[in-house]
């Protein structure tokens, strides 16, 4: 797998609640926790909406689900929201097979998904 060669974090702020973050390569054991560590920060900076932009995930392993999910609680206490972007059916496949798909907000694009975060609170 080689996650620490093949992972790259893309940050992008959208306006002072908002917030683009586009992991790129493996999301695994190894690179999990920097995904992980980078979206509890931006709910403690303050950020009440992110979009998780997976377009660019080669792989993601059970660790990056779990990072994803416990991001998500972690928002979820601040009254906060956080979406997904799953473009092919490589990425979407294990959010189906483990029935996350009914639990998260998962949309096709970053600008579908950015418009799904224009109705939330906060």
């Amino acid at each position: 797998m080689g996650g620490t060669l093949e992972f790259g974090l893309n940050d992008e702020p959208v306006d002072d609640r908002t917030h683009v973050v586009a992991p790129c390569g493996e999301v695994d054991v190894v690179t999990a926790p920097q995904l992980g560590r980078r979206l509890l920060g931006l709910a403690d900076e303050g950020k009440t909406r992110v979009v998780v932009d997976l377009s660019q995930v080669t792989f993601m392993d059970s660790t990056g689900i779990g990072v994803l999910l416990n991001a998500l609680k972690h928002m979820r206490l601040r009254k906060g929201a956080l979406v997904l972007v799953c473009p092919t059916e490589r990425i979407l496949r294990p959010f189906q097979i483990t029935g996350l798909v009914d639990h998260l907000r998962i949309f096709g694009s970053r600008e579908q998904a950015l418009g799904g975060l224009s109705g939330v609170f906060a």
